[in-house]
């Protein structure tokens, strides 16, 4: 079963996603968006999945450099996805996606849940 962690390798979340991944025996392909970019329907599957309002980051840095016009733009999956194809930087970080199941953000108790019902 194939398992993709989507984010950038300098984000810390990231990287204890990535260590957590391999020190537990979970084989995953990482994918740097900022480098690699993204599909539209990869990020549209996971808006299938999760609303967009948990995948925008508006904590973050890139959200909190957009325009106030073009924050106030981001109203709906559409508006998000449109968004997150232009920044990616601007996604909550890691996606994990496996077996069709996507899952946003890293805490140990997140992954051991998760890995309850995904093999390795």
């Amino acid at each position: 079963m194939k398992k993709i962690l989507y984010g950038i390798p300098n984000c810390d979340t990231v990287k204890k996603a990535r260590t957590w991944l391999a020190d537990n025996g979970q084989e995953f392909e990482f994918h740097d968006f900022k480098k690699q970019g993204l599909e539209r329907t990869t990020v549209a599957h996971w808006l299938e999945q999760l609303d967009w309002e948990t995948l925008v980051n508006r904590k973050g840095t890139t959200w909190r450099k957009l325009s106030d016009e073009r924050r106030a733009r981001v109203v709906d999956k559409a508006s998000a996805l449109d968004l997150m194809l232009e920044n990616p930087s601007v996604i909550k970080r890691p996606v994990l996606e496996c077996d069709g199941k996507v899952s946003v953000g890293f805490s140990v108790e997140q992954y051991e849940d998760l890995f309850g019902d995904w093999p390795a």
